[in-house]
């Protein structure tokens, strides 16, 4: 791969226990590299700089794989809440193509791009829908989001799409103390995970739940 960023990213799969073959180190390479096409006439992400959209957007999304292949091994089916650039959403479409993974947006350029990627990407598993959430019936065995709305509105706005069974996985930065407290009673916190990102020096959280 002549990528320039490609060695950083060989170092944080490293760092994180993942193995990726070298055709999905470069889809995700390819996929940064779409961001920042995009970003420039879509403002996908506040972040511009390429080797930082590499540590906090592909790496921070990476870092979610080995927690999600643990807490759910066989998950065949993915709702991205919020979905906007597409993460975690094309990240989890590239590293587990077994997974089918759907990312809602209401903003209709955000669920373009996302079909551009995944038609760009060869990504059969990954598809763009413009919609609001509550307008999806599902089901999805698990449902995520990535700093999009607050827990309570999370889970209360895609409650229809999780199939019976089914988790609801929030990525965070610190432990979100007053978004727990403020969960509807119906939904049952399983646990706060904390993650550590190589090469980010923040807080990260994954914030497990499920109905209780």
């Amino acid at each position: 791969m002549s990528h320039a960023l490609a060695p950083a990213l060989r170092q944080g799969l490293v760092a994180l226990g993942l193995d990726l073959s070298e055709h999905q180190q470069q889809q995700l390479l390819a996929y940064l590299d779409l961001l920042g096409k995009w970003n420039k006439v879509y403002n996908l992400t506040a972040v511009r700089d390429p080797a930082q959209m590499l540590t906090q957007h592909l790496l921070d999304c990476l870092a979610i794989i080995r927690p999600l292949r643990q807490r759910v091994p066989n998950l065949k089916t993915v709702l991205d809440v919020g979905a906007g650039g597409g993460l975690p959403a094309v990240v989890l479409a590239i590293a587990c193509p077994e997974v089918q993974v759907t990312a809602v947006d209401t903003v209709a350029k955000k669920a373009a791009f996302i079909q551009t990627a995944a038609h760009a990407l060869g990504l059969s598993n990954l598809k763009g829908v413009h919609s609001r959430v509550e307008d999806l019936s599902g089901p999805f065995e698990l449902i995520t989001s990535r700093a999009f709305a607050s827990l309570a509105d999370f889970v209360s706005g895609s409650r229809a799409a999780l199939q019976p069974g089914g988790v609801w996985l929030a990525m965070k930065g610190r432990e979100p103390l007053d978004e727990l407290a403020a969960l509807p009673k119906d939904v049952a916190l399983e646990q706060v995970q904390p993650l550590q990102v190589p090469g980010l020096d923040a807080e990260r959280c994954l914030v497990w739940m499920k109905p209780s």
